[in-house]
């Protein structure tokens, strides 16, 4: 299904091919390939495949096809009681962010993942860590160290997704409490200047103070003004959080990058920041 932005079937090829290569069996959402200016149909046609899809017993996970947006403006139109109650697996990223906020409230755990209008760029290990998490594997990762990393070990839930989804979020019904958990941010195409309006808003809103950790993972094509910000979009995370004193870990490979692996978030996590790692 897509929840935001529209999409044709030929952008879908490779994916489909993809997830049948991995013996699933894949049905389209009947509203997927409608066209309302840039969205995937209506409001109610994008909230309808969601909902036929959380309702129906057969379907196994659910899988945005894209970002955009656009899902933020079918949240309240969907039921999620019956999900509740026999959950299953949401996978998405971007604009995909606010339902996994919406999924965290309820206590259900989803998936950020790539999703399939990028399956033909993701590297292998971006699309063999979705696959995992699909069927139940255990996920880890080791990425490079930064030195802007903080060290220390953590464990808790791992929350998060795009920044600018969770900064749009603040103040509504699918805001979150991030304390004691293991907050996960990237963002794209975002001014410098704004990363740290973000983060400062964030900051005041008490979301960063009582954090087990924080993952930083891709900050790509941010842009500047003719007069320069000063700082890029990790030190300006890294020092929106240097009160604190619990482990920060930059350079995670997943966000807009084609190696755009798994994170499991509503499920607790260990995170250990070292010297090598």
């Amino acid at each position: 299904i897509s929840t935001a932005r529209k999409i044709n079937e030929e952008e879908l090829a490779f994916a489909k091919k993809t997830f049948e290569s991995w013996g699933l069996k894949v049905v389209f959402g009947n509203n997927l390939f409608q066209e309302h200016n840039q969205f995937a149909g209506t409001d109610k046609q994008r909230a309808a495949d969601l909902q036929q899809m959380i309702d129906n017993p057969d379907i196994k996970a659910i899988i945005c096809a894209r970002g955009g947006y656009g899902t933020v403006r079918i949240l309240d139109l969907i039921d999620f009681s019956g999900f509740q109650a026999k959950p299953k697996w949401i996978a998405g990223y971007s604009d995909v962010t606010a339902l996994h906020y919406t999924l965290h409230n309820l206590n259900v755990a989803s998936l950020h993942s790539t999703m399939p209008i990028n399956f033909s760029s993701n590297t292998n290990n971006s699309l063999e860590s979705l696959k995992q998490a699909l069927f139940g594997k255990l996920i880890s990762y080791n990425f490079l160290e930064n030195n802007l990393n903080r060290i220390g070990n953590a464990k808790g839930k791992v929350i998060g997704g795009n920044l600018s989804i969770f900064y749009s979020l603040l103040g509504s019904d699918s805001d979150i409490n991030t304390d004691g958990k293991i907050l996960f941010l990237e963002d794209l195409d975002e001014y410098l200047y704004h990363i740290d309006r973000m983060m400062m808003n964030l900051k005041r809103n008490g979301k960063l103070s009582n954090l087990a950790g924080l993952i930083v993972g891709g900050m790509s094509e941010m842009k500047d003004n003719t007069i320069p910000y000063g700082k890029n979009a990790t030190e300006i995370i890294a020092e929106s959080v240097s009160e604190y004193d619990y482990p920060v870990a930059f350079n995670f490979p997943a966000g807009h990058i084609d190696n755009n692996n798994t994170l499991i978030l509503g499920q607790t996590a260990s995170l250990k920041v070292n010297q090598n790692y």
